[in-house]
């Protein structure tokens, strides 16, 4: 299955018996003219930048980090060798420009991407679905001077690090900045003197620094694993099983009634294997090269419980 690496208010959502009879019409389709990945299928209509979209294929716009690591790219091909269907895959970091391009069928993101609240409400898709979490971790020095290896409690692992006075870098995104000013309240607030760093330095950067200085960080673990790989850094995941390091990522149906071409039928059968059971559990055992750790957890368990599929 081809995995292309190509980035680029108020309209009604269709209602369900639409869905139900495009989903149908998809399926015969599919059965009637066997599409398969690799394969010529016939042309679709045109996305407004001149990508196809075609009846036997989902176009899926992604961030980075699904397809970097692994678990996107794997679930599209079972998914390709059940149904047949084609599944194109875009890396970017702006999913949604793509999508109201029309060159997405689907967009995966996670749940706090700056678009997807603007995205659904503006009716460019349907409405968000939890599909999986991926992982932070807390890294460190294999010296462990705060001794929090192991532990499963993230909170207490920052109060040993600020009671040991261990170098602990601020990792300067966003989000993990927002977790970090969680950490500190709940820690007590020690008193942030000579072990703490925040000099706005982030990703690589706060990584680089942390493992100069022996110290402690917060990142996620497929983008740690790369740059370790790349720069051979003395660090390693000592903390990664607290609820707190998951960061959930959704799907979104690209909706057709705004976005010309948008096969959202296509979309919802992907969404919906996304779903299943066995896809969910097939998450937990996906490896990201040279990780140890679990780094996808199922998270469609946290949909409205009519939309979860039947286990029979």
């Amino acid at each position: 299955m081809p995995v292309h690496g190509d980035s680029s208010k108020g309209q009604t959502i269709l209602n369900m018996a639409t869905i139900a009879l495009a989903a149908v019409t998809l399926f015969l389709a599919a059965a009637c003219t066997g599409y398969a990945a690799n394969s010529g299928h016939k042309p679709g209509k045109k996305s407004q930048s001149g990508i196809k979209a075609s009846p036997g294929a989902v176009r899926i716009a992604s961030v980075s980090t699904a397809v970097e690591g692994g678990v996107l790219t794997a679930l599209a091909e079972k998914f390709h060798a059940e149904t047949g269907l084609e599944v194109k895959i875009t890396s970017t970091d702006d999913p949604y420009s793509s999508a109201k391009k029309g060159d997405a069928d689907l967009v995966i993101s996670h749940f706090g991407h700056r678009d997807t609240e603007r995205f659904v409400q503006s009716g460019f898709g349907f409405w968000p679905r939890t599909v999986f979490s991926n992982q932070l971790a807390l890294f460190g020095p294999s010296a462990d001077p705060a001794k929090v290896r192991g532990l499963t409690d993230l909170v207490q692992a920052f109060r040993q690090i600020a009671q040991a006075k261990a170098p602990y870098i601020v990792n300067d995104t966003r989000p993990i900045r927002y977790l970090t000013e969680i950490l500190w309240l709940a820690a007590g607030k020690p008193p942030k003197n000579s072990w703490y760093t925040d000099d706005g330095g982030s990703k690589s950067d706060a990584i680089s620094l942390a493992a100069s200085r022996g110290g402690y960080v917060l990142w996620g673990i497929t983008p740690f694993v790369r740059e370790k790989n790349e720069k051979h850094l003395g660090l390693e995941p000592l903390v990664t099983q607290d609820p707190l390091l998951l960061r959930i990522m959704v799907s979104v149906v690209v909706n057709p009634r705004r976005v010309r071409g948008a096969n959202s039928a296509a979309a919802l059968r992907f969404q919906d294997f996304l779903l299943s059971p066995s896809a969910q559990a097939m998450m937990l055992g996906i490896r990201y090269p040279g990780a140890t750790q679990t780094i996808w957890a199922p998270a469609g368990r946290h949909n409205a419980a009519s939309l979860l599929p039947d286990v029979k």
